[in-house]
């Protein structure tokens, strides 16, 4: 059965260590729904957040792989922890016709406009996958003239703490 899995890699901040990663799909002939990297709070230190769909078996293997790395400090599958979510898109829309309808759609889905012209808006929208991809089939009827995503990425949330004991 397919599953779609979030995994978070923290890795030594190195040149290569992203196209080793990459490699360990490719060589498997599994595809990467998206990824994302950054510095962390330790610039010695990125985060990559990987998303990617397929049988269960295969992605634990992938999991188990990727903590086989040298450069790798350590993997989390998000997927098994309680975690947020979240992802960046621009998108760029046609503007030329029904332009209140377009910005009530735009409330709907608290879209910052970040730019306007004759022909176009420019909105940011932040949020989960599924709502971006809602937003982007939302606006298509106004023409999409261009997007870019930054794909997702995940931060395990705090563990709470437990009541006291009397």
């Amino acid at each position: 059965m397919e599953m779609k899995k979030t995994i978070s890699v923290l890795v030594e901040n190195q040149p290569g260590v992203l196209a080793r990663i990459a490699g360990l799909f490719s060589g498997r002939a599994f595809n990467i729904d998206s990824l994302a990297v950054g510095e962390t709070e330790d610039p010695q230190v990125s985060r990559m957040t990987i998303v990617a769909r397929g049988e269960e078996m295969i992605l634990e293997q992938i999991v188990k792989q990727l903590n086989k790395l040298i450069d790798v400090i350590k993997v989390v599958d998000m997927t098994a922890e309680t975690h947020v979510e979240r992802e960046l898109a621009l998108v760029k829309i046609g503007a030329l016709k029904k332009k209140a309808d377009l910005l009530g759609v735009l409330k709907i889905f608290k879209a910052k406009v970040l730019d306007v012209s004759k022909e176009s808006y420019l909105v940011e929208i932040t949020g989960e996958d599924e709502k971006i991809n809602s937003f982007i089939e939302a606006v298509s009827e106004f023409g999409v003239k261009e997007m870019s995503r930054t794909g997702t990425i995940a931060m395990a949330r705090s563990k709470k703490a437990g009541k006291a004991k009397k």
